[in-house]
C-alpha cells in the first residue's frame, strides 16, 4: 500500500507514559561519584559563563549539555524543556490544537498542502490540496523550517489563524481565516471487509483512546458486517501506550493471561501485566500484518498473542525495540522520559535488538550474535527466538520500487500531475464516477498525460530534473562511474575505453523505456492519488487492499484449512 507512506500518520517509538513519579535511591555505592561529577558539571558550567569570550544563553548551553549527555545513551531518553510540554502530552493523547493541515517541503524550500484531515477546520475553508502555504497571519514563511511553521499553525483551541495561500506557483495570495480546534487523527483510521467473511483494520499508534477505537472497529466488522476471521494490520505501528496494548491483547484473550512483564534498574520497575477483562473474541481466526517499522507496543501485541498461538504472524521482522519508558518531572516545568526497563512478552523473550549499552569502536549500537541468542517456545511448543524484534511466521519479503518509481514519488511527481489535472479541469464528471467503480484505473489519455507532464519537468536528452533534485540514476550507473574512475587511476582505462561506453550505453537511464518499465505501477501509484485527493484516505485503503500481497496471502491464511496447523494445533 505505497499511499499509505504518504498518509499523514504519525508514528511514535514510546512504550508507556505516565506522570507518576517514583523516587528511587540510587545505588549506595555511587553518591560519591555522583556528587563529585556534579560538582565538576556546576563548576565547569560556572566558569564558562563568566569567562567565555562570546555572550552564552545559559539556557541554550545547559540544554545543549543535557542532550548531549543522553545522546550517549539510547534514542528514547530525551530531554523536554518547559516549551516542548505540548509534545509531550501529543505523545500520550494524540491530541493537539490546528487545523488539520499537513505540509510537505518542495525542491525549492517552499511549503505546499499535501493532505487536509476530514471534519477538521481546514476542511472546507477553501485550501484545497497542493496549494503553497506562503504566509502565517500575515508574515512571510519564506525563511522558516518544517519545525517553525508547525509551532506556529498550531495553538490554542478556539483561537484563529490566518493562512496565505496561492493556489498555483506565481498566483495571488489569498488569505484564510480558519479557528484552531482540538485535532486527533483516529488510531484505526480505516476497517472494513476484504473478503466475504474476513474483516480488517489498521491501527496507527497507540494513544489513549487506541483500545476503544479497536473494539469498536472489531464489533462493527463482526455484528454488523458478518466477519469470521480478522486482519489486523500493525505494518507503520511505532508504539505508544503500553496499557493500550495489553487492552487490545485483551480483546483476543481470556481474563488472567500475562501480556508482558518488565524489569528494570530497580525493584519498582519489575512488574507484570495481565489481562482484567472478559475476552471480547477469544477465538476468532486471527492474523496479524508487521513490518520492520512496527516497534514497542505493536511488538508486544504481535509477540505475545504469536507466545500464545492466538495469531499467525505475517511480513516482515519488526522493529526490535523493547525498552520501556517513563517521564519524569524536572524543575521549572521540564521533563525527562527515561529509558527504565526492558520488556519480555509472555513467552520470556525480550525483542530489543540494538544494545546500546555495548557499543563498537564506531560507537554505534550492536546486535547480539545469533549464537548466543536464547531460544524461547509459544504455548504450543513453536519455538521462538529472543533479539530480533517479533519475527514473521510467514515472511512476506517487500517489493523494491526501484530507482525510477523512488525518484518519481520523492520528487512528488505524481503529487504534482494529479493537482495538475484537477486544477486545469482533465478529470471530467464521468472520470469522478469511475472512481467508485470496482477496477478503477487510469485511463490511457491519463498515462499519456503524466508522461508529457514528466517530459516538461525532466530534460529528456540529459535526462536530469530541470527545477530540482530528482535521483534519476540507479547503483548500477554510480558503481560504472566509480569503476571508470578507478581504472583511469590505475591505467586500465585508455586500452578498455570501448567496453566501458558499451556498459554506459547499456545501463544509462532513458525515461521512455524506463517509464515503460515501470508502466504498472505508476498507473497504481497515480491512481492512487487520485482517488485521495477525491475519496480521502478510505478511498486509497479500498482501492490498494486488493491489490495488496501482504494483504491477500493474510486472507489466504486466516481462511485456508491451514491455519490452525500454522498456530502448532
Amino acid at each position: 500500500m505505497k499511499k499509505q507512506l504518504k498518509i499523514s500518520i504519525i508514528l511514535t517509538l514510546t512504550v508507556i507514559s505516565v506522570s507518576t513519579i517514583s523516587l528511587v535511591s540510587p545505588v549506595k555505592d555511587d553518591y560519591f561519584e555522583i556528587s563529585k561529577q556534579l560538582e565538576i558539571l556546576n563548576s565547569a558550567f560556572r566558569e564558562l559563563n563568566i569567562f567565555y569570550v562570546d555572550p552564552l544563553s545559559p539556557g541554550d548551553l545547559m540544554k545543549t549539555g543535557i542532550e548531549a549527555i543522553l545522546e550517549s545513551l539510547d534514542p528514547y531518553t530525551r530531554y523536554y524543556p518547559e516549551s516542548k510540554m505540548e509534545d509531550v502530552r501529543f505523545m500520550s493523547t494524540g491530541e493537539y490544537g490546528g487545523v488539520g493541515l499537513s505540509l510537505s517541503e518542495r525542491w525549492d524550500g517552499t511549503f505546499f498542502i499535501s493532505d487536509i484531515q476530514e471534519n477538521s477546520p481546514a476542511e472546507g475553508s477553501g485550501i484545497k490540496l497542493g496549494d503553497n502555504l506562503v504566509e502565517i497571519n500575515g508574515q512571510t514563511i519564506s525563511n522558516l523550517n518544517m519545525k517553525k511553521i508547525g509551532e506556529l499553525i498550531k495553538g490554542t483551541s478556539g483561537t484563529n489563524i490566518e493562512l496565505g495561500v496561492s493556489h498555483a506557483k506565481g498566483s495571488d495570495v489569498v488569505t484564510f481565516s480558519i479557528t484552531r480546534e482540538k485535532i486527533k487523527r483516529p488510531d484505526v483510521p480505516y476497517f472494513g471487509m476484504i473478503s466475504d467473511s474476513t474483516g480488517y483494520l489498521i491501527l496507527s499508534k497507540f494513544t489513549r483512546t487506541a483500545s476503544v477505537e479497536v473494539r469498536k472497529a472489531l464489533i462493527q466488522l463482526t455484528d454488523s458486517m458478518g466477519a469470521k476471521q480478522i486482519v489486523f494490520d500493525l505494518r507503520g505501528n511505532g508504539g505508544g501506550l503500553l496499557r493500550e496494548a495489553v487492552n487490545i491483547v485483551n480483546l483476543f484473550v481470556p481474563k488472567g493471561q500475562e501480556v508482558v512483564s518488565m524489569r528494570g534498574k530497580t525493584p519498582d520497575w519489575n512488574k507484570s501485566y495481565s489481562t482484567a477483562r472478559k475476552a471480547l473474541l477469544p477465538e476468532i481466526p486471527l492474523v496479524i500484518l508487521m513490518d520492520d517499522h512496527s516497534a514497542s507496543a505493536s511488538e508486544i501485541v504481535a509477540g505475545t498473542l504469536q507466545d500464545l498461538d492466538r495469531a499467525v504472524i505475517i511480513g516482515q521482522e519488526s522493529f526490535g525495540k523493547g525498552l520501556v519508558q517513563q517521564t519524569k518531572k524536572l524543575a521549572y516545568g521540564s521533563r525527562i522520559k527515561i529509558t527504565v526497563a526492558k520488556y519480555y512478552t509472555a513467552s520470556g523473550r525480550c525483542v530489543q535488538r540494538l544494545h546500546y549499552e555495548d557499543r563498537n569502536s564506531e560507537g554505534n549500537a550492536t546486535i547480539q550474535a545469533d549464537s548466543t541468542l536464547k531460544m524461547y517456545y509459544t504455548k504450543n511448543g513453536r519455538p521462538v527466538i529472543e533479539g530480533r524484534g517479533v519475527i514473521p511466521d510467514i515472511e512476506i519479503i517487500p517489493e523494491s520500487l526501484g530507482y525510477v518509481v523512488g525518484g518519481i514519488m520523492n520528487s512528488e511527481l505524481i503529487f504534482d500531475y494529479v493537482v495538475s489535472a484537477i486544477n486545469n479541469a482533465e478529470l471530467d464528471s464521468d472520470f469522478l464516477k469511475e472512481l467508485d467503480s470496482e477496477g478503477f484505473g487510469i485511463s490511457d489519455d491519463q498515462w499519456m498525460g503524466f508522461v508529457d507532464f514528466l517530459k516538461q519537468e525532466l530534460d529528456p536528452k540529459l535526462l536530469l530534473k530541470t527545477d530540482r533534485d530528482f535521483p534519476y540514476k540507479s547503483n548500477t550507473t554510480t558503481v560504472l562511474k566509480t569503476l571508470e574512475e578507478t581504472m583511469a587511476k590505475d591505467g586500465f582505462l585508455e586500452e578498455n575505453e570501448k567496453i566501458i561506453a558499451e556498459l554506459k550505453s547499456l545501463f544509462n537511464p532513458n525515461l521512455e523505456e524506463d517509464l515503460s518499465r515501470n508502466e504498472e505501477i505508476l498507473r497504481d501509484l497515480i491512481s492512487e492519488e487520485m482517488i485521495f485527493h477525491y475519496k480521502n484516505t478510505s478511498g486509497v485503503f479500498k482501492y490498494s487492499l486488493p491489490k495488496d500481497k501482504n494483504v491477500l496471502s493474510a486472507i489466504s491464511t486466516v481462511e485456508g484449512e491451514d491455519y490452525l496447523t500454522l498456530l502448532g494445533y
